[in-house]
């Protein structure tokens, strides 16, 4: 069991960077993410305030020398490798920055030519996927979105299928289509069955839809065979990201049954590219809703094991225009992380290192908070008003989809930075 203490949380913590009014990077946060810049290969950064921290050459400059970390952790394109050093020495690790970043520390504020060496400018910096993804499996956690499904699709007087509030209802999805903030999505082509048609059609989907959803990133788990319990469940978190499933709702429709979604789903789903640190979290932590039916044991937890996270979605126009179209929160899920990773690894399943949990849409309980167009259009039926003054039911070509989220303390927030994806034509 992980008891090392959080020493980067402290709310009093000032960093000599300067970290613009409400940031999603103050010194609190420190998340990880691959870059690259005109002059530097992708390499490990920590966002500080508008700047990122080059981990590669703090290391070879010897400040990161008390910690068990190689070069290679550090300079690779992926976090994998610095993750496989487990949460203790990721503690560590960010213990450290944090300390360096102090204002109170003079070790590097006071060596300018380190500091441009080892400081670049988000601005100026590329940012990657984070992590070579394994294996990827999308929940079902928001009990909000499923009574909304069920209410369109099925009976609104048993909306919820038998399972739903005793199980987290999960699938496993395509990891190989993971791709990061900033990269277009296509269209995606496939059989659709129209109400009118007796035979299925193909072509591009016309009810292409976001999902809004979080995303967790394990370290390595327990052997195959063994379980992680809630209890030990934090041991074997990394971090989250902002995650946006997206589903082609016509095509889903057609394929779902019996085995659930395929085609629908796999051709793309979009990851925010900073990993805030479950560390960074914690201070965040909420009472979750009441679960009734009473869960069985291996699904109980202890109390406050949700967390507060504000988030919101954004639809830009091709000319720039932009809508916010719900505000949500994570604290709306039905079923937490911990239940998530435990019912995962109940039967014996191993998790690796890089693998990533995603929660499934979260919907808050009101209409202004509802996690996907087929529920903020009602399947379409109440289409969204544009600042063009055009419609939307659905996602449209040239629109772009933007997550962001926070949590806040009233003193500091701890931010993901922006998920940003383009929809363009099919192919």
């Amino acid at each position: 069991m992980v008891n090392k203490e959080i020493k980067a949380n402290s709310s009093s913590l000032n960093s000599w960077v300067e970290v613009p009014e409400n940031s999603d990077f103050p010194i609190q946060n420190l998340p990880f993410g691959i870059y690259s810049t005109n002059t530097k290969s992708k390499r490990v950064g920590i966002a500080i305030g508008d700047q990122i921290l080059d981990l590669s050459n703090l290391f070879e400059l010897g400040y990161l020398k008390s910690l068990s970390f190689c070069e290679h952790c550090f300079s690779n394109k992926y976090l994998n490798r610095m993750m496989g050093h487990g949460k203790l020495e990721i503690r560590d690790l960010r213990n450290r920055i944090s300390e360096i970043l102090n204002i109170e520390n003079k070790e590097l504020s006071k060596n300018k030519e380190a500091i441009s060496k080892v400081l670049d400018l988000q601005s100026d910096s590329e940012m990657h996927l984070p992590v070579k993804i394994g294996d990827y499996t999308d929940f079902y956690s928001s009990e909000q979105h499923a009574f909304n499904v069920g209410c369109m699709f099925r009976d609104p007087n048993n909306a919820l299928l038998p399972n739903w509030k005793h199980i987290p209802v999960a699938y496993h999805g395509r990891a190989s289509s993971i791709i990061p903030s900033g990269q277009s999505v296509h269209r995606p082509k496939g059989q659709q069955k129209l109400d009118d048609n007796e035979n299925p059609i193909f072509g591009p989907s016309k009810l292409l839809d976001f999902e809004l959803e979080m995303g967790f990133i394990t370290f390595d788990g327990k052997p195959l065979g063994d379980q992680i319990t809630t209890k030990e469940a934090d041991d074997f978190i990394f971090g989250m990201c902002l995650f946006n499933d997206w589903s082609a709702r016509d095509i889903q429709k057609w394929e779902y049954v019996p085995l659930g979604p395929f085609l629908a789903k796999n051709f793309a789903s979009s990851m925010s590219c900073w990993i805030v640190t479950l560390d960074a979290l914690e201070p965040f932590r909420t009472k979750g809703p009441t679960q009734n039916p009473k869960v069985l044991p291996y699904l109980e937890y202890s109390d406050f094991k949700h967390l507060d996270i504000n988030l919101n979605v954004t639809i830009k126009l091709p000319n720039g225009q932009e809508k916010v179209v719900t505000k949500s929160n994570y604290k709306h899920m039905y079923w937490n992380m911990n239940q998530q990773l435990a019912h995962h690894t109940v039967n014996g399943c191993n998790i690796n290192c890089g693998d990533l949990l995603a929660s499934g849409t979260i919907s808050g309980p009101n209409e202004g908070s509802f996690g996907s167009m087929l529920e903020i259009s009602w399947k379409g039926t109440k289409p969204l008003t544009m600042p063009d003054g055009t419609k939307r039911k659905f996602i449209q070509d040239g629109d772009s989809i933007i997550f962001k989220g926070h949590a806040s303390n009233g003193k500091y927030n701890i931010g993901f930075g922006e998920l940003i994806s383009k929809v363009l034509p099919s192919k």
